[in-house]
């Protein structure tokens, strides 16, 4: 049953309080700042929340809590924010954790210096038939790739399901158009009963930054779906249409 919860709720916004007031703490504990992309930090704040209110604590939204209860959940590799691999690997490395939240200073005034560059989207117009089924056939996509391939399914050059691996509240708050289901991660095995007959057609996942995504990937091919691409940096990425509200 996929899980519903009302960000307009008392409970979610009094958590969504306490959610920022922890990320406010990470950032002056550790010296790091704000991604300059506002709707980022609003998204993992809100991913934060939404499992603090399921699971109790401040899962990293980016990744799949994995385990059915509380112990289950201890024992495997679940990510705390602000995890240790943020804190020893990726923000040393790199510059950001992997939701892009915590920033060096460093790195969030290069993503502002490059903020009026954007990537150029190819469309499917220039891309042939047979292009788009050479897509079809790879393990990952990427943001111009998807825009291109459901421009080219409009166009009745290929088939294949759009399925959304996040949950019930980033769906409704915004999801890409064109999106056919919604498979959340807290709920995937009996939410994947909705696509139980598609299982030899393309099927392209995305979430919010291709983590959550990738590992409902391998789940999937390991249970007999044929064709599953993971679209590798997630929504976070994508420049073309999104809709937004339940259908």
């Amino acid at each position: 049953m996929i899980k519903k919860i009302d960000v307009e709720s008392e409970e979610f916004q009094v958590q969504l309080e306490l959610t920022k007031q922890f990320t406010d703490k990470v950032c002056e504990e550790h010296g790091f700042v704000y991604n300059p992309e506002m709707d980022v930090n609003e998204s993992i704040q809100m991913g934060l929340t939404r499992n603090k209110l399921i699971y109790n604590k401040r899962y990293c939204p980016c990744f799949m809590v994995v385990g059915e209860t509380a112990e289950q959940r201890e024992k495997e590799d679940n990510r705390l924010c602000p995890c240790t691999p943020a804190l020893t690997k990726e923000i040393p490395s790199q510059g950001h954790c992997h939701c892009a939240i915590f920033c060096t200073p460093e790195y969030a005034k290069s993503l502002e210096d490059k903020s009026d560059l954007k990537e150029e989207v190819i469309h499917s117009k220039g891309v042939s038939k047979e292009e788009c089924e050479a897509l079809l056939t790879k393990s990952q996509v990427n943001a111009s790739e998807v825009e291109a391939l459901l421009e080219a399914r409009e166009l009745g050059f290929v088939d294949f399901l759009l399925v959304d691996t996040r949950e019930w509240m980033e769906w409704v708050g915004a999801r890409i158009k064109g999106t056919d289901f919604l498979v959340p991660t807290t709920s995937f095995y009996q939410s994947l009963d909705q696509i139980e007959d598609k299982k030899d057609l393309p099927i392209i996942l995305y979430c919010h930054s291709g983590s959550r995504s990738a590992y409902c990937q391998r789940i999937m091919l390991s249970n007999g779906y044929k064709t599953v691409l993971n679209y590798d940096y997630g929504i976070m990425t994508y420049q073309g249409e999104l809709e937004s509200g339940e259908e």
